[in-house]
């Protein structure tokens, strides 16, 4: 939907995946009006719908989206949480029940939680400029000038870049990468799925995730880059020969797998603020998928913009937002590099593995250290 009419914002929102999304459903449930706000995307709404890629959401999360009425999708419950080490010391659980809660977090499609927060915001009136991209965004002292891939022209006084990357056009040059990883991400099934457990499981290459998704599980392999072109090509037959030998049979036998899609890892954290421009969520940092906290990160991101805009939809108000949101990024970018580091660059038996380990099992023994690396994962920082 365009308007011809309107052209001047508030606050133009650049990505329609789910952080933009919520922003822009959060910004009107704190009282911001819909015609002055603009949401720029360069897919359809009908197109990002459609993406089949599995999402962990927290807690935290969840609540952030009950309350802007967005939860609405179809999800599996993730009751608890098993870390180990494969064939090494270490291991712990985390239990939903410790923390008196129905779930831990859950799993979702994507495009299932885009096509819930695309209904809400579509019954708010807000102007979307789809399929758009931002070919030129320039500032000067009182709005920010913003030139779409149709030519058309918009100015807003504050611009929040909620992409993927910048303005939709990051590329792995673009990824700090000290380390050099592959993420492989499928569909598998298995003869036996624990209800509500996911696993996290480490390797000498890095984590090994199964997530529950209704019947089957969700995979996020991460490997060295030589070893994921190898997996790639591999049959389905000797892939899951391979997965099961790196996972073991918790799960039993795996017994089959979706087409396997690949991601280069890495680290993104160098923000690229301005007077009247703010990154949140992926575009403010790329993370390893490790704890899975890339979107509930962004999703805080959201809220915390929301509240302080609401008040102050100013550069000021960029200011603030920067600072509430220090501590929570900060923790969360640095426990997830360090793990992605250690066993990106660590060989099995190298000291920062062993390390973990040890660590992984005191967090085990020690329930108030497992309660804190928890209520990190579902909650986030807070002050």
């Amino acid at each position: 939907m365009t308007s011809a009419d309107t052209s001047s914002f508030d606050i133009a929102i650049v990505g329609g995946g789910p952080v933009g999304l919520a922003l822009a459903c959060m910004l009107i449930k704190r009282g911001v009006a819909a015609d002055r706000i603009a949401l720029i995307d360069g897919k359809t709404t009908a197109t990002t719908s459609q993406d089949p890629r599995s999402v962990a959401l927290s807690w935290g999360s969840r609540e952030l989206l009950k309350q802007i009425h967005a939860w609405s999708v179809n999800a599996t419950a993730i009751t608890q949480i098993h870390v180990t080490r494969r064939s090494r010391f270490g291991r712990t659980l985390i239990d939903c029940n410790e923390h008196q809660l129905p779930a831990l977090g859950y799993v979702c499609r994507y495009g299932d939680l885009v096509r819930a927060l695309s209904a809400e915001l579509g019954a708010t009136g807000v102007i979307q400029y789809r399929p758009r991209l931002v070919t030129h965004a320039a500032q000067n002292d009182t709005h920010v000038n913003v030139t779409l891939s149709d030519h058309q022209h918009i100015s807003a006084s504050l611009v929040v870049q909620a992409e993927g990357g910048v303005f939709g056009t990051q590329t792995s040059k673009d990824i700090h990468r000290d380390y050099l990883q592959t993420a492989i991400v499928a569909n598998v099934s298995s003869a036996s799925v624990v209800p509500g457990r996911a696993f996290e499981r480490f390797t000498e290459e890095g984590p090994l995730a199964l997530l529950p998704d209704g019947d089957h599980y969700s995979l996020v392999w991460c490997v060295r880059p030589k070893h994921g072109e190898a997996l790639l090509a591999m049959s389905d037959t000797d892939f899951l020969r391979a997965l099961q030998h790196a996972f073991g049979n918790r799960v039993g036998t795996f017994t089959q797998i979706s087409q396997r899609h690949s991601y280069p890892l890495g680290l993104n954290a160098h923000q690229t603020n301005s007077q009247r421009m703010v990154a949140i969520g992926n575009a403010a940092q790329t993370l390893h998928p490790v704890a899975g906290q890339g979107l509930n990160l962004g999703l805080r991101d959201a809220a915390v913009l929301a509240d302080v805009l609401a008040q102050s939809p100013t550069p000021e108000g960029i200011h603030q937002f920067i600072q509430k949101r220090r501590g929570d990024r900060g923790l969360t970018v640095r426990l997830t590099d360090l793990m992605a580091r250690i066993f990106a660059s660590g060989e099995d038996h190298s000291l920062p593995q062993s390390l973990l380990g040890l660590s992984l099992g005191m967090i085990d023994l020690l329930p108030p250290a497992r309660r804190a690396l928890s209520e990190q994962m579902m909650f986030g920082w807070r002050s």
